[in-house]
């Protein structure tokens, strides 16, 4: 492929669905309200994809979204907001969230890569975990303790589903909770109210054991920051650490988010 080492040279298309194989996915609506609607045979699924200054396909697509002027995300570049119901039951140990390649990425990894991953685990997400000098490179956290965001639904469609969702101008924004019978469902296991005190209570493996993600029942996610900009095709950590552009060092495969069960 031609050499890309701008990031103006490139134009960003997201995609999503039910497995690694381009054929079933769609194309993501970007900074739109019209969700990707996802069907596996793990669970019954929708996405909404945020980027601030976006500028991909489809063209003509909104640069930004009003998600980012929430009180909640002014300084977030990007969300990857979905609910998912399972169709059997899945233990709160086995589900990850995460990236993965298809391929080796160990000799095209940026300058100061090492110092950049170091400071996201020990401040960003502390359970991310993988190998990135793998032929098939991961980087995978519990879902449990890397998402953002985790609302616990009801099983069942009722009134109470309408304060699952908090519409801020003109998106939908996920919040930390629960509705119906899922507020029972945190008191029992004793969760943290707040995002980061749940993320720190699900590190311990036997938390995350003790949790089921249950059949029929609606889970609501996010996961945002403000280090990864898009736009630029860079990472932002701050910290003394100056941008890293991977421009220079992509070798054209896609940046992929995945959640899936952990033994795949």
């Amino acid at each position: 492929m031609p050499e890309v080492t701008h990031h103006e040279q490139y134009m960003l298309r997201v995609t999503a669905g039910p497995t690694y194989n381009e054929k079933e996915h769609q194309d993501v609506l970007v900074n739109t309200e019209k969700p990707v609607h996802i069907n596996s045979d793990l669970v019954d699924a929708k996405l909404h994809m945020r980027i601030k200054d976006y500028r991909g396909l489809p063209k003509g697509s909104p640069s930004t979204s009003p998600y980012f002027s929430t009180p909640q995300h002014p300084y977030d570049r990007y969300s990857i907001s979905f609910s998912f119901i399972p169709k059997s039951d899945i233990a709160g140990d086995a589900l990850v969230f995460g990236n993965d390649f298809d391929h080796p990425i160990r000799d095209r990894l940026p300058p100061l890569f090492d110092k950049a991953f170091g400071i996201v685990k020990w401040w960003i997400d502390p359970g991310l975990d993988g190998d990135v000098q793998a032929d098939e490179p991961y980087l995978y956290g519990a879902l449990l303790s890397s998402i953002n965001v985790l609302r616990i639904g009801g099983k069942s469609d009722t009134s109470d589903k309408k304060v699952a969702e908090r519409s801020e101008g003109d998106a939908t924004v996920y919040e930390e909770g629960a509705y119906g019978d899922g507020e029972a469902i945190r008191k029992e296991l004793h969760l943290p109210v707040t995002s980061a005190a749940r993320q720190k209570h699900f590190l311990a493996e036997q938390h995350r054991k003790d949790f089921t993600f249950e059949a029929g029942r609606e889970y609501q996610c996010d996961f945002f920051n403000p280090y990864l900009d898009f736009n630029e095709f860079s990472l932002k950590v701050g910290y003394g650490l100056p941008a890293i552009s991977i421009m220079g060092s992509w070798d054209g495969q896609p940046l992929r988010y995945v959640t899936a069960p952990a033994n795949g």
